[in-house]
């Protein structure tokens, strides 16, 4: 679209791949000539975060907010809300869009308030997946599945990363009379550098949060399996709330030295450190890592969870059931045992995702919708 346009992104924690998502979108943004800005939380900060933040300041003209938010609901929301509400209008913003649950709920309830005091802004919400995890029968289910539907009356539009996130919300949520997109995550051309594995790299590399969601636990079960009959090595690339409980299963299950856990550092860098990428994950939405992996030409063992299937269709990359040990053992195994046909799969999973897959195509999408709402 040719008119500028006054855009802030509202999320939370500004790490991991919904950081990534707002950090693509919003320099395509910027480079098409609108004016962009980020509110984000005040707490959360390390410093590849800062790097990144330090990067993009430049392209962004409306600045970096930065406000306390906790990451579950609770009474000073309220406060935060309020304090998101006064930032965005000093902007003068046409468009709030949040990412996330609380970046979602922050952007809505802000502008709400701006429209009650006759400001004529836009929302729109990308669900990422986190809230939606949940069980919707349990308590927290329950309350995130009952504020997203008392949030769902002031979206003027959702965009959905994957149609298996359009499909869980829809199932969970309804609000099949707001206006929605599918605009799956996308790579930039830096992204398709070919993978180079390091002379001494481990068999598999694992990379991300290491919280049970992602499968970790069925990751270690089946190498220590594998490490039983044959020689085999992971690296465990990644922090979160379940690290030392992941660490104390590999000291369990013997693994020793086979699995090593440097901690995290960015998936370029870490692809360099094994031979093959297994996301063991029980759930997940469109994850990047899985992208980033395809594009670098990575071969690849993956769960059939969340988007993950739509990133591989058309292709004849093969996917397992998840928290299936026996599973991920004999894919391991597979590939152990004939590596060249898994990087003549990954080569062809490449073209596929180059076509496929592209910044710029999902900023135009998310552009013209933006303009299709606004009415302009």
């Amino acid at each position: 679209m040719s008119e500028r346009l006054r855009i802030i992104h509202c999320l939370r924690a500004p790490v991991g791949g919904l950081f990534r998502h707002v950090l693509d979108l919003s320099g395509a943004q910027a480079e098409r000539g609108h004016d962009v800005g980020y509110v984000i939380d005040s707490t959360v900060a390390d410093a590849q975060t800062e790097e990144r933040l330090a990067k993009i300041a430049g392209h962004l003209r409306l600045g970096i907010t930065r406000v306390p938010m906790g990451r579950l609901p609770g009474p000073r929301d309220l406060k935060t809300a309020w304090a998101i509400c006064d930032a965005v209008r000093a902007m003068h913003a046409d468009v709030l869009h949040g990412h996330g649950a609380k970046g979602g709920a922050f952007a809505r309830l802000a502008a709400r308030d701006l429209r009650r005091a006759g400001a004529h802004v836009a929302t729109f919400y990308t669900p990422h997946g986190g809230s939606l995890h949940y069980s919707p029968t349990s308590p927290q289910g329950f309350v995130y599945t009952l504020i997203e539907k008392l949030l769902a009356r002031y979206t003027d539009g959702l965009i959905f990363e994957s149609d298996f996130i359009r499909r869980v919300y829809d199932r969970r949520i309804g609000a099949l009379r707001v206006p929605r997109r599918v605009i799956p995550n996308a790579l930039q051309p830096g992204d398709f550098t070919p993978h180079r594995p390091d002379r001494d790299a481990a068999d598999f590399l694992f990379i991300g949060e290491l919280r049970q969601l992602k499968g970790v636990d069925v990751l270690l079960q089946a190498l220590a399996r594998i490490a039983a009959v044959q020689p085999v090595r992971a690296v465990i690339v990644g922090a979160g709330p379940d690290a030392e409980r992941f660490k104390g299963l590999a000291s369990k299950l013997r693994l020793g030295e086979l699995a090593t856990f440097p901690g995290p550092m960015p998936a370029q860098k870490a692809f360099a450190l094994g031979r093959c990428l297994v996301v063991p994950s029980r759930a997940e939405s469109m994850p990047y890592v899985v992208l980033e992996a395809a594009a670098a030409q990575v071969p690849l063992i993956a769960t059939s969870v969340g988007g993950i299937p739509e990133i591989v269709n058309g292709s004849d990359t093969p996917l397992i059931a998840p928290a299936d040990v026996d599973a991920l053992a004999d894919a391991m195994r597979a590939f152990l045992n004939a590596p060249e046909d898994a990087k003549q799969r990954a080569e062809r999973l490449k073209a596929l995702v180059a076509e496929r897959f592209t910044v710029a195509r999902a900023a135009d999408e998310v552009l013209a919708f933006y303009a299709d709402r606004l009415g302009r």
